[in-house]
């Protein structure tokens, strides 16, 4: 895995390359990332940064996690904090505080980003699964977008774990995975990702490399 950079969701909009094609992006605005610990093998069993992202209170945060930040000496108190696995070289290369910006990626890079999909609430076969609705004919009875055969009653006799049901939609960990980063803008911290990524604005999202990046 790579470095994860936590970022904001603003929105999309459109860039023009300079033959005039016009490409959709996301953008996403780098919020303040700072190292809180480095793990290795020898302490931890395995190689890690530990990040934390965000400005919270201090009276809205538990002493424990106070307490670690007292400890890494870092000044204010993050929002959240995420661990990436990292390798042993690659922990070499940062310091607990440092601050990480959107210079990790360049332009034309590959990235995955990692976010909550937008809750639908509960929602039936057709809008959660694309399953197709009978023909509104003579005929039809009121099973307009009820499920179909959902098993066979002689055998196995009961519903097949994984079966597509009515139920939750949305609301769940989502990776989008080998994106293009079309434009990095390091003075103001921002982001430009074609095509589209997970949650609503203003919503977080995680971003790292993508794994055909990093066996490049």
């Amino acid at each position: 895995m790579g470095i994860e950079l936590t970022c904001k969701k603003l929105g999309m909009t459109r860039l023009y390359t300079e033959d005039g094609i016009s490409i959709p992006v996301t953008v996403l605005e780098a919020d303040s990332n700072i190292v809180v610990q480095k793990k290795s093998e020898e302490t931890d069993g395995y190689s890690a940064l530990q990040v934390g992202s965000g400005s919270r209170r201090d009276k809205t945060i538990s002493k424990g996690l106070k307490g670690h930040y007292t400890k890494a000496g870092i000044e204010g108190t993050p929002r959240r904090v995420t661990e990436s696995r990292v390798s042993v070289e690659t922990a070499a290369e940062y310091e607990v505080g440092q601050s990480l910006d959107v210079s990790l990626f360049n332009e034309g890079q590959k990235i995955d980003v990692i976010g909550t999909s937008k809750g639908r609430g509960f929602a039936g076969g057709v809008k959660r699964h694309g399953h197709h609705m009978p023909e509104a004919t003579h005929g039809t009875h009121e099973n307009f977008r009820h499920s179909g055969s959902i098993g066979a009653g002689a055998y196995p006799g009961r519903v097949i774990k994984g079966m597509n049901m009515p139920g939750q939609m949305g609301n769940a960990r989502v990776t989008t995975r080998n994106l293009v980063v079309v434009k990095v803008d390091a003075e103001q911290g921002l982001l430009f990702i074609q095509g589209g990524v997970p949650g609503h604005n203003n919503g977080t999202v995680r971003v790292r490399s993508s794994e055909s990046t990093r066996k490049a």
